[in-house]
This record gives C-alpha cells, structure tokens and sequence, in this order.
C-alpha cells in the first residue's frame, strides 16, 4: 500500500509534508513519491485535514468464480426484474395507476435488473454470457427500432 493525493480536494495546508517520515510528499508537484513511501504508514493520509490522500493497494486479491447456482439465481432474478419493469412502464403509460409511482417502480426495477446482471458477469466484454447475450439479441430482434447495428458493432469489439 501506498499514499496517493487527489489534487482536486488538496488545499496545499502541507501538513503532509511535516508528518512524513521519509518525505515522500511533494505539495509543489501534487505528487508522493511511491519509491520513498512506506508500506501502509498512513501518516499523512490521518494528517490531511482536507482528505485529499489516500491509501492505494499494490495488489489486489485474485477475483474467485462464481458459484453457477449463484449466477443462475441472478438470472432468474434479473429476467423476472426485467418483466416487473415492462408492467410497471405499461401501468405508467395507461395512466390508471399513480403515474409517478409506477415510473419510480420502472426506474426502480431497472436498477436492480442491472445489478443483478453485473453480478452474474453479464456485463463483462470479455464474459462468454455477454457474446450470447449479444448474438441472442442479434437473431431474436425483428423489431425496426431495436438497435442492431450497435449490437452487431460491440460484436465485432469484442
């Protein structure tokens, strides 16, 4: 770990510079030296009285693979948020319904169907499940307002 400034909420008090055992701040340039900062000191990170540094892993832990029930699970999820979302957006239209209720429901559904699919690695470019989802939506859509060609362009992205 090492200290890092973000220069937008810096106020240049300095006190960074009389905390730091190694003087590995430099307030003139923005920067910290990475080479002289010690492994997970935080002197001057507890000193900033404007919060502007911060701690900055070296290494991260390894992402571990998801359980394939989980990520079924959040398919069934996502598929049924997704439904819950076109009934709520169909209610809105109708105008037989609280209209603003049934929008926040809409919004509200869509959210959590995106979570649901970046849990289960839907979101991924370089993701399996992404590609078929992408040449699912290719061959399934007849629909002249359905995007195509940008499916078809993140298909050759990827």
């Amino acid at each position: 770990m090492h200290a890092a400034r973000n220069i937008a909420l810096c106020t240049k008090d300095c006190v960074c510079l009389f905390v730091c055992p190694t003087g590995a701040t430099n307030t003139e340039t923005g920067q910290i030296d990475f080479a002289k900062c010690i492994d997970g000191c935080r002197l001057c990170v507890d000193a900033c009285p404007s919060h502007a540094i911060y701690l900055v892993y070296d290494n991260y832990a390894e992402k571990k693979a998801k359980d394939p029930k989980i990520v079924a699970a959040l398919t069934t999820l996502l598929e049924s948020k997704v439904q819950q979302e076109v009934i709520a957006q169909a209610m809105a239209k109708k105008g037989d319904f609280n209209t603003n209720l049934a929008k926040a429901l809409a919004l509200s559904n869509r959210i959590l169907a995106e979570d649901c699919a970046r849990e289960g690695l839907y979101m991924l470019p370089q993701n399996r499940s992404t590609r078929a989802l992408l040449h699912s939506l290719q061959e399934k859509n007849t629909d002249e307002k359905f995007p195509l060609k940008a499916v078809e362009a993140l298909l050759k992205l990827l």
